[in-house]
């Protein structure tokens, strides 16, 4: 795993913890709790986007460094 990934890892468990935190009390209203939910949903997937988008940048890097022809 590379720095991104790392950060994109770290970035998830942090949208997991402020999730606890915010958490809503049985007092509150059911979609509080829903929206919590598809809020921390909605970010730790965006990040996996973002992280699979940087890895198929990488292998586009090096599949067009392999065929590039070599300089004379």
């Amino acid at each position: 795993m590379d720095l991104k990934g790392l950060g994109y890892l770290m970035s998830s468990a942090s949208v997991v913890f402020l999730g606890i935190v915010a958490w809503p009390s049985p007092a509150e209203p059911t979609w509080h709790a829903v929206a919590v939910l598809l809020g921390m949903s909605l970010s730790i997937l965006g990040m996996g986007v973002r992280f699979m988008s940087h890895q198929q940048d990488r292998r586009d890097i090096h599949r067009a460094a392999r065929n590039q022809p070599p300089e004379s």
